[in-house]
Order: C-alpha cells, then sequence, then structure tokens
C-alpha cells in the first residue's frame, strides 16, 4: 500500500513543484526585463539629456558669435561643447549611425571656425544650428518609439504572464474539482449509504491513484462491515430463537401453573363438597349403628356389617380428601406491580394472536405488597379470557393499574362482544362458562385470589362494545402504606 501511494504522491509533489517553478520563473522572467526595459529607458533618457545640453551649448556659443564676433566667452563656450560633442561621439553603446553622423557634421563644420571668415563662419554656425535641430528631433522620435516598443513588449510579456497564470490556476482547479473534490463527494455519498446498509464495495479503477488507498480503506470498511452485520443477523435470528423457546417454556410453565390451579379450584370445590357430605354421613353412620344394634337376625347383621364398613370407608376417602385440599396460602412480598403487569404482557405477546394489540396503562412504578405468584396467575387468566373473547380477530386489550385513597385498582379490558347478562346478572360461578372450550374456572380462581387478599372484583360492558374486569384491591396492599 505505501509504494503504491508514494509513487502518485511524489509526481503530484513534483508536478506542483514544477509549476511553481514556472511560475517563479515568469516573475522573475517579468522582472528581469522591467528592470532592462528600465535601464534602456534612462540610459536613453540620459543620452537625450546630454545631447540637448550639447545643443543648448552649442546654440548659446553661435548666439555669441553672432553678437560678439571675436568675444572669447563665446570661444570657450564653442571649445566645451565640442569636448562634449567628442564625448558623446565617444560613447558608441548608445549612439545611433544617424545621430553619430549628424554630430561629426557639426563637429567638421566647427573644428576651424575661428579661421573662417565672417560669412563662411556665419553660414557654418547656422548650418550646424540647423543639423543640431534636426537631431534632437530625430532623437525625440526615437525616445517614443523606443518608449512604446518598451510599453509594447511589457504589455505582451503581461499578457503572456497572465495568460500562463491563468493556464496554471484553471489547470489546478480543473484537477482539484475532478480528482480530488468529485471523488471526495462521491466518498461523501457512499458513507451515506452506510446509513441505508449498503454495503456493497466499489470499483476502483477510474479512481486517481492519490485517493485509491482511501477507497481501497473504505472497500475494506464495508466488507468488514457486511461481515459484521452478517454475523449480526445469525446472532439476531440464534437470539430470537432461544427467546422464543424460553417463551414457549414459560408459557408451558404458565398452562402448567395455570392447569395446576384449575385443578386446585377443582381440589377445593372437591373438598367443600367432601366437608358437606361427611356431616351427613356422620349421621348416617350413628343411626346405622343404632338400626345395626336392634336387629337379632344374623344375616340382616351379615348385611349390615358389609353397609357399615362401606361407610367406614366412605368416611376415610372424604377425610384423605379432605386432608390433601388443606394448603399453605402464599405469602406476601413487595414488588412493582407495574412491571410485572409489563413482564406479563410481553410473554402473552407469544401466546395470543398478533392481531390483538396489547396496551399498558400504569406509571413506571407502583409498589405492592401482594402474594405475586397469585396476582400473576389472575392478570394471566383475565388476560387469556380477553383473548379467547377476541376470538383471534383485531382488537385491544388494555390494562390499567393506578393507586389512589381506596386502594389498588387494576382494570383489564378488551373490545370484544363483552359479558353475558347472565354473567352480569347472576356473577363469577364455577364451572359456568359461555365459551365451548372454557371450563369456568378462570374467573372462579381470580374471584377466590382477590377474595382472600380482602379485596373486591366488579364485571361490566363497555360502550359500544367490550368488556371490563375491574379488581380492587384494600390499601394495605400498596407497599409503603
Amino acid at each position: 500500500m505505501k509504494p503504491i501511494f508514494y509513487r502518485p504522491a511524489k509526481l503530484r509533489g513534483l508536478a506542483f513543484l514544477g509549476l511553481l517553478l514556472m511560475a517563479v520563473a515568469i516573475l522573475g522572467g517579468m522582472i528581469w526585463r522591467n528592470l532592462q526595459h528600465v535601464e534602456t529607458v534612462l540610459s536613453y533618457v540620459n543620452y537625450s539629456h546630454r545631447i540637448q545640453k550639447v545643443s543648448v551649448g552649442l546654440q548659446q556659443a553661435v548666439i555669441g558669435y553672432l553678437t560678439k564676433p571675436v568675444s572669447t566667452p563665446s570661444r570657450i563656450a564653442l571649445a566645451d561643447t565640442l569636448d562634449k560633442m567628442d564625448a558623446l561621439l565617444a560613447d558608441k553603446h548608445y549612439l545611433s549611425e544617424s545621430t553619430k553622423t549628424s554630430l561629426e557634421n557639426v563637429r567638421s563644420m566647427l573644428a576651424n571656425v575661428d579661421e573662417m571668415g565672417s560669412k563662411e563662419k556665419y553660414s557654418r554656425l547656422i548650418a550646424s544650428l540647423k543639423i543640431m535641430s534636426e537631431t534632437l528631433g530625430h532623437e525625440a522620435l526615437q525616445r517614443e518609439i523606443l518608449l512604446e516598443n518598451v510599453n509594447l513588449d511589457t504589455q505582451t510579456e503581461l499578457y503572456i504572464a497572465l495568460v500562463t497564470f491563468t493556464v496554471i490556476l484553471l489547470g489546478a482547479m480543473l484537477f482539484f474539482h475532478f480528482r480530488i473534490l468529485h471523488p471526495l463527494n462521491d466518498l461523501r455519498k457512499l458513507l451515506e449509504r452506510l446509513t441505508d446498509g449498503n454495503y456493497t464495495p466499489i470499483t476502483t479503477d477510474h479512481l486517481d491513484p492519490l485517493l485509491l488507498p482511501v477507497f481501497n480503506s473504505y472497500n475494506e470498511m464495508v466488507t468488514h462491515l457486511a461481515e459484521l452485520e452478517e454475523a449480526k443477523s445469525l446472532y439476531a435470528q440464534s437470539l430470537q430463537r432461544e427467546v422464543r423457546l424460553a417463551t414457549q417454556t414459560l408459557l408451558e410453565q404458565q398452562y402448567s401453573l395455570a392447569r395446576a390451579e384449575r385443578l386446585a379450584a377443582i381440589g377445593e370445590v372437591a373438598a367443600e363438597l367432601a366437608h358437606e357430605i361427611r356431616n351427613p354421613l356422620a349421621g348416617i353412620q350413628i343411626a346405622f349403628s343404632n338400626l345395626r344394634r336392634e336387629i337379632d337376625d344374623q344375616h340382616q347383621c351379615e348385611r349390615m356389617e358389609l353397609i357399615g364398613s362401606e361407610l367406614k370407608r366412605l368416611a376415610r376417602l372424604l377425610n384423605d380428601m379432605l386432608d390433601q385440599g388443606r394448603h399453605s396460602p402464599e405469602a406476601a412480598t413487595d414488588f412493582n406491580a407495574a412491571a410485572l403487569i409489563r413482564d406479563l404482557l410481553a410473554l402473552t405477546r407469544y401466546q395470543i394472536a398478533e392481531s390483538i394489540q396489547l396496551e399498558i396503562d400504569a406509571p413506571d412504578s407502583l409498589p405492592v405488597h401482594l402474594p405475586e405468584s397469585g396476582i400473576r396467575q389472575a392478570l394471566l387468566n383475565l388476560i387469556l379470557n380477553a383473548a379467547e373473547a377476541l376470538d383471534g380477530g383485531p382488537g385491544l386489550i388494555c390494562i390499567r393499574a393506578r393507586a389512589d385513597r381506596e386502594g389498588l385498582h387494576i382494570d383489564v379490558s378488551d373490545n370484544g362482544p363483552g359479558f353475558s347478562q347472565e354473567m352480569l346478572d347472576y356473577g363469577i360461578r364455577p364451572f359456568r362458562t359461555s365459551r365451548q372450550r372454557g371450563t369456568g374456572l378462570g374467573l372462579a380462581m381470580v374471584q377466590r385470589f382477590i377474595k382472600d387478599a380482602g379485596g373486591t372484583i366488579k364485571l361490566c360492558n363497555q360502550q359500544p362494545h367490550g368488556a371490563c374486569v375491574t379488581l380492587l384491591l384494600p390499601k394495605g396492599c400498596i407497599a409503603g402504606d
């Protein structure tokens, strides 16, 4: 990965350095060319000033000769002008050929002007002034041409530099956009795909080698995420299977508890029945014993003995039933009734049809002091009864729990057909049910538990349809009161 990344990075670095050096070279060339132009212009300006000084000196000398032909200052001024002219003729680097020729002509015309006659002297002085005037005009024209050329060259170089910088900048911007920003924007879109759970790797053939490690890392990341997602899905499925198995086990245990509760109710009824039978049976035994003592027939006595032994066996059976029917009540404990209801709804969710909706309306904390398994079994019976009343169709079962000054209120309601008028009129009775597969013991066991706890149970129908079972437990069942 490092050599693959190092080579394109090195090439990009060299390209950037080359562009930087080219820009520096262009700036340096422009500065050097401008310095050359400035030196040239200064040289020509200096050169023009020297020619102007020679022309002015010549004019002063000529004026002196014209006003005072034999004046010594005029001769000195003319000699000084001729010396400056000789210095200009010696400066060959800046002297144009036409100017050099003109200065040489003036120099030759004024070389022996003092030895000439007045007429020839004046004609040569006037001719030299005319030549100097033409030379100055020519120099002014050349200076303007030079300045115009320098201006054109400077503008041309500036335009070339601007075009070059523009091309470099445009190229850098295009490279940055298409090779850096565009792939990074694609990477942003790819990262947004992760939020949708799309873990598909992308092809990297069209990418810039400089960004290749980033997208290779992205592909490695999404591959790893896909593996993790698959492992998570498998784990969730396994966990769901385990939850279903555990729920099925708990439901089977709930069924076993319900069956045991129903059998206990039956046992209680049987014990009550045995208790009621045992009392008249005792009277029958006493009366039979008295009757047996009054009979002297041996054959009848044997038959009476058989009847007496059967009565004793029947009494023993009734006593055994009463002994088996006696049980110790469950001890009350402190627990959170709201948490118990939520747990119970979570378990029964797998037991009833999915079309039935379960709701709970209770505070987060509802501490109570009750037999926990008893209230759990009672609420389970009520929930299952409500689900059976809905007969597997869509419906709603709601459990509301609250505590007030009267005690603990628990309402279990549904939007099914409601209770029959017979049940509303006569109340809860064991083995009386309106459902085909019902045993008639569910509400009876709930009623027995509520009465043992000192509470009351109330049945009612809701408008427009539905049933509601209200459990009211005394205030002492609320923990802390």
